[in-house]
């Protein structure tokens, strides 16, 4: 029998290989699919590292030419700045050189009559400006003179006695819905005590409080007013009539007027003469709801104040 004298033939494979081919194929095909995860994640995390790189490297550029843009800020500073300065100091010298000018010998300045008439002109302008500023200024700061300025607040009446030294006069006391009771002083003694007696009423509180026959009074009662028979609403005999208040109003309601929005004075000055102005645009209309200038009385979100049976008549 003829030796074979051929040399063996060597298989080479891939390590791992042949126990792949010994696994089930779907084992062998979840390995494969893991190792190409694998692949792919590697290649994730180097794209990342890369942009983490090129990320910090952009942060200092940008740190280098923000300094580098502070730097040409202070420069062009520094040389507006010495531009300012050369531009004084040129005017400085050009003025130096007029003043020189005219001061030289044959040179031709203004006269003392020419002179006297630029200083009096000069003089009238300043004096015009101003004169027009304090008209604007007046005309600006100009109160407003409506029924807004007035501080009217609803009140109740808890205690009436006789003024000891006035037959016809009151003194009430009315909760106004502050921490005690104000005292009024009123010449209301046609309606019976006992009519004024914890009745709610419009009242004017923001008077000056003054003495009345010795008695000091802090605020004023609104009542409707119409003539008597003969036409004189001064008699004793002339129809007086309380203001009432909407019946869920409480003591120190506000009475607003919804055309004329503002905070009341603190106090009205006697002198500025406020409430003579604005009386006589206080009034009842045909219904006898309180109005000024057609606007009504109104407790907001309760309602108008009105007088019972007083229509077209004055406010006082």
């Amino acid at each position: 029998m003829a030796e074979n004298n051929n040399p063996p033939h060597h298989r080479h494979s891939i390590p791992g290989m042949s126990a792949l081919g010994k696994l089930d194929p779907k084992e062998s095909e979840m390995i494969m699919e893991y190792f190409r995860t694998q692949v792919l994640l590697l290649k994730d995390k180097e794209l990342l590292q890369k942009t983490v790189r090129e990320e910090k490297k952009l942060l200092v550029e940008n740190a280098k030419l923000k300094k580098d843009i502070s730097e040409l800020k202070i420069i062009l500073t520094e040389k507006q700045q010495k531009k300012k300065a050369k531009a004084a100091a040129s005017s400085k010298c050009s003025a130096q050189s007029s003043t020189a000018a005219l001061s030289a010998p044959g040179t031709n300045p203004k006269t003392a009559p020419g002179r006297e008439r630029d200083g009096r002109r000069r003089r009238g302008d300043r004096k015009g400006r101003r004169e027009r500023t304090n008209s604007e200024s007046a005309l600006e700061e100009e109160p407003r003179m409506d029924v807004s300025r007035l501080d009217l607040r609803i009140g109740r009446i808890v205690g009436v006695r006789y003024h000891p030294l006035a037959g016809a006069l009151y003194i009430q006391e009315v909760d106004l819905g502050e921490p005690a009771p104000r005292t009024v002083v009123s010449a209301l003694r046609h309606i019976p005590k006992e009519q004024l007696q914890g009745r709610l009423a419009v009242l004017l509180c923001n008077v000056r409080p003054c003495r009345v026959k010795g008695v000091v009074s802090t605020a004023m009662v609104l009542c409707g007013s119409a003539p008597n028979a003969h036409g004189n609403d001064n008699d004793d005999d002339a129809q007086v009539e309380f203001l009432e208040p909407p019946t869920n109003a409480v003591p120190g309601d506000r009475v607003t007027f919804y055309d004329y929005p503002g905070e009341p004075d603190r106090e009205l000055i006697p002198r500025e003469r406020v409430l003579e102005q604005i009386l006589p645009d206080l009034q009842t209309d045909s219904r006898g709801v309180a109005t000024y200038r057609g606007v009504g009385f109104e407790v907001r979100g309760k309602g108008l104040c009105r007088a019972p049976t007083l229509t077209n008549s004055s406010i006082k």
